[in-house]
């Protein structure tokens, strides 16, 4: 499946690729208690992504939440449903990719297709596709479900269910399905998805996690703990998706953004965000689930970087002035990485300084 299907839109564009992450959620990624937290409205929402798109950020990609985790601040207390996001954004921007999304054991594959080609119509085929085999325990049994315990199990569903996906949106003809999960009799989905299919974007961190998405999407969404790791990771997963699969992948990190007019004022606020105010009830809760369920990282990594889950969710952070950021941005490129995600404390607030400084500064260095 080619990377570069439409060259003029969203996470198509050829480029190092930056998008913002987890805005459909109340705080974001940030783990605080500070006043100016992201409350996450629709209305919020709708002004971050026309911003986004005037201003040349390539895609958006949500978190889907179906519970907080019981903090002291407003940290995924809130969230909007990703497909329902997906597909109203799309149709009030013109350039952007934008995902949602999804976890396969809440949502029927007969459904999700049809859901999915109506907000890629909407989108006129800027829409993406996050496919999520499950790790948080607390939610599936708020869906009077049980987590499989074993990494495999999940992403044995998740490659059922997207497979019947696929195909419904592939073949004109109903046809039966006879799988481990699924007992289909005569299914046909319509309308199909506009020209081509939809991205798929996975995240992954376990073994198997890492096997699904290198045999199953075009975009794998990975941890970046630090650039020298993340070069070493980039060029093995290439090199293990061709080997395995026969077909090329790209790799994508996540990050936080602290911009600020001189490194000494972002690191401030940082430290009074992510460490003064943080709220600590939430992020050892986050902290606990995930190290519990998702394994995305090792327990010593998870001390080591307590304070990066308070700043945005364990991801990495970038910093400083605008020069700062631009070189940083830099850097991950240099990594091999397609692009990075990323987050604010407030989105609304602080993406207008990141597009009118950070971004000239950081399309200046990239085109040398």
């Amino acid at each position: 499946m080619a990377l570069v299907r439409r060259s003029s839109e969203g996470l198509n564009r050829p480029n190092f690729k930056l998008g913002l992450f987890a805005a459909n959620c109340a705080g974001g990624q940030a783990v605080t208690t500070v006043p100016e937290s992201w409350p996450a409205t629709w209305e919020d929402n709708r002004k971050v992504a026309q911003i986004a798109d005037q201003e040349g950020i390539d895609f958006l990609l949500p978190i889907a939440r179906w519970k907080g985790y019981d903090g002291a601040g407003i940290f995924h207390t809130s969230s909007l449903e990703t497909t329902t996001w997906a597909t109203s954004l799309l149709a009030v921007t013109k350039n952007l990719t934008v995902f949602s999304t999804v976890h396969v054991a809440f949502t029927h594959p007969v459904m999700a297709a049809k859901q999915f080609a109506t907000a890629a119509q909407v989108g006129n085929g800027r829409f993406g596709l996050n496919v999520v085999c499950g790790w948080n325990e607390p939610e599936y049994r708020m869906f009077g479900l049980s987590l499989p315990q074993a990494h495999a199990a999940r992403y044995a569903y998740g490659r059922e269910w997207l497979q019947i996906v696929r195909r419904l949106w592939r073949e004109q003809e109903p046809f039966d399905w006879r799988g481990e999960h699924f007992q289909l009799e005569k299914a046909i989905s319509a309308p199909k998805p506009p020209g081509e299919e939809p991205l798929i974007l996975n995240a992954a961190a376990s073994a198997e996690g890492k096997d699904f998405a290198i045999e199953q999407s075009d975009f794998l969404f990975t941890s970046l703990i630090d650039l020298d790791r993340a070069k070493n990771n980039v060029a093995t997963l290439k090199a293990l998706a061709m080997e395995r699969h026969n077909r090329s992948i790209e790799v994508l990190g996540v990050g936080h953004v602290v911009c600020r007019p001189t490194r000494k004022e972002a690191e401030d606020y940082y430290d009074y965000y992510a460490n003064q105010r943080a709220d600590w009830t939430g992020v050892d809760r986050l902290m606990q689930i995930q190290s519990r369920f998702a394994k995305s990282f090792t327990p010593d990594e998870m001390q080591r970087l307590r304070i990066r889950f308070a700043g945005g969710h364990g991801t990495y952070p970038l910093v400083g002035s605008p020069d700062d950021v631009a070189a940083e941005l830099l850097r991950i490129r240099q990594t091999g990485l397609a692009g990075i995600a990323f987050s604010f404390v407030n989105y609304l607030n602080e993406l207008p300084y990141f597009c009118a400084e950070v971004l000239p500064r950081f399309r200046r260095m990239a085109s040398h």
